[in-house]
């Protein structure tokens, strides 16, 4: 192999043979110093030059060995490059030298997963249960954490420079964990322990945030059922790009002119008077985060090279209402992201914790219900339930420890084949005879056990489809539910509402809790009625 200094000489005479042309290399923003690089695969380094400019890339270890690889940058100055697979291990550095030099120091390379969702992901350690213990516990240099703020774009980024909301890596430590996601911290936290490698943790998450808004335009548009998606963000797209100063600021005198005339009626006739309208500004208004595509466009696509094990994610609160829904959206989410990062990513999510939720009582029932549904449908997709976490009036339930625990588990065992139970009971099977429902589940585990008295939150119907509440009982590794207003029962149901009192309790023995489920067919409340 030819040493990196010769690499380099040549490199430089390719750019002085182009003429006068420059422009400094500048690599990627997600390549910064502490980083973590997927271990066991090809990396691919990305950014820009000089048209044409010849790229060396070293990387090397502590023992000096490195393994260099050039690229050429294309006619509008974009180059990219493939490190070879390397193994996990801490002290690496990135060089990447042309006209210019950059290197990135304190290098590792590892496990790298994307952590990503709505404000339960964003919730931070500041914010959660006991941030003072958590803190003092996170002085970890085997894990990096890296932040993508937030951000809403109407078409994929693919320009770098256009990515100011991209920070650094750090390592975690006391005085950088408090603003990062608690899930993701403890996530990670869990799986660095438990795989004794560096783990790099990416959080972009953004609160109050639906699915359709993580989702590509291509994904979107490609579902009959979610295309009205893909034509909203296509109008609000147009909306944006055609914004016009001049005539907004018109539009708002005739509104404020309006607005007055409104208002002194109002205060005529002793009445609140109406909100005044906003003056517009100089450019168009950001798209709102809610917007269908324009946080994957801004948050997902621009890393989508950067080579990633897996991803977890929170989310699900914003779509509640349209849960049924969901089961396609979601899935239809999943499948867009594996295939925008060219492979079968692993893909852990958390189950809604206990709410309130809206008026039904049920609304989030079945959202978790849709996202059982695709952890049930999809490969290398797992769960984290939390029903023993749940708050009635805060949707923001402060620990995030046991949930960011749950999510290393499931890809313990789902993605690194741990033999271990990553999972609470999952129903598999249920049978009727005598009155009584006798239900069979997988990942039992060490056994079923009811917490701190008798299994609570069983209920079950007859033919009638009613639900009553029953009594569970468990006898062995099933559980035996009945009740004296069923005589004949057909379907059982189990934390079927969205904020269960008592807490549910049936777990396994290795304290993980059952998903909530039903084994009946019912339409959801919020299943679409059937045009008469």
């Amino acid at each position: 192999m030819r040493p990196f200094k010769a690499i380099l000489l040549a490199a430089s005479v390719s750019v002085l043979a182009l003429g006068t042309a420059r422009a400094d290399v500048k690599p990627h923003p997600i390549f910064t110093d502490n980083m973590v690089l997927q271990q066991g695969t090809e990396v691919t380094v990305w950014g820009t030059a000089a048209a044409e400019e010849v790229i060396a890339i070293k990387f090397e270890d502590n023992a000096a060995k490195a393994v260099i690889v050039t690229a050429t940058a294309d006619k509008d100055g974009k180059w990219s490059a493939k490190l070879p697979k390397q193994k996990a291990g801490t002290g690496y550095s990135l060089a990447i030298k042309g006209k210019n030099t950059v290197e990135f120091k304190n290098v590792a390379v590892g496990e790298v997963w994307v952590c990503s969702g709505q404000s339960n992901m964003e919730w931070s350690v500041n914010a959660g249960e006991e941030p003072a213990k958590v803190k003092e516990g996170a002085k970890n240099p085997n894990l990096r954490l890296f932040t993508v703020q937030k951000r809403t774009a109407p078409h994929p980024i693919n320009d770098q420079n256009d990515l100011k909301h991209f920070t650094k890596w750090v390592e975690s430590a006391p005085d950088t964990v408090g603003s990062f996601s608690a899930v993701a911290y403890h996530f990670g936290q869990k799986l660095q322990k438990e795989l004794g490698v560096p783990v790099g943790l990416i959080h972009s998450s953004w609160g109050g945030t639906p699915a359709q808004a993580w989702t590509s335009l291509e994904a979107l548009d490609s579902d009959p059922s979610l295309k009205y998606y893909a034509d909203s963000a296509r109008a609000s797209t147009k909306a944006f790009s055609s914004f016009d100063p001049k005539k907004a600021l018109a539009d708002y005198e005739k509104a404020l002119a309006k607005w007055k005339e409104d208002a002194a009626k109002a205060k005529a006739d002793g009445k609140k008077e109406p909100a005044a309208p906003v003056k517009p500004g100089a450019t168009a208004p950001a798209l709102g985060p809610g917007t269908p595509t324009v946080l994957y466009n801004a948050m997902i696509h621009p890393m989508l090279n950067f080579k990633t094990k897996g991803a977890i994610w929170y989310q699900g609160e914003s779509n509640a209402g349209k849960a049924y829904e969901y089961r396609t959206l979601f899935t239809t989410m999943i499948k867009d992201w594996r295939k925008c990062y060219d492979c079968d990513l692993p893909f852990m999510l958390v189950q809604l914790a206990p709410f309130r939720g809206g008026a039904s009582g049920v609304d989030y029932a079945e959202l978790r219900d849709a996202q059982l549904y695709a952890a049930k449908s999809l490969p290398k997709t797992g769960i984290a339930v939390i029903t023993d976490v749940g708050n009635e009036t805060d949707i923001h339930p402060k620990p995030k420890g046991p949930v960011g625990e749950r999510l290393a588990l499931a890809a313990l065992g789902i993605e690194y084949a741990k033999k271990i139970e990553y999972y609470g009971p999952v129903l598999k099977d249920a049978k009727y005879a005598s009155g009584t429902a006798t239900l069979t589940f997988t990942h039992v585990g060490g056994g079923l056990v009811a917490k701190d008295g008798d299994l609570v939150g069983f209920t079950v119907a007859g033919k009638d489809g009613k639900f009553h509440p029953a009594k569970a009982t468990i006898k062995g590794d099933t559980v035996e539910v009945k009740s004296d207003m069923v005589t004949e029962p057909t379907a059982v149901r189990y934390g079927w509402v969205n904020f269960s009192k008592p807490t549910l309790n049936f777990f396994n023995k290795e304290g993980i809790p059952a998903t909530p489920f039903r084994t009946d067919d019912a339409p959801y409340t919020t299943q679409p009625q059937p045009k008469k």
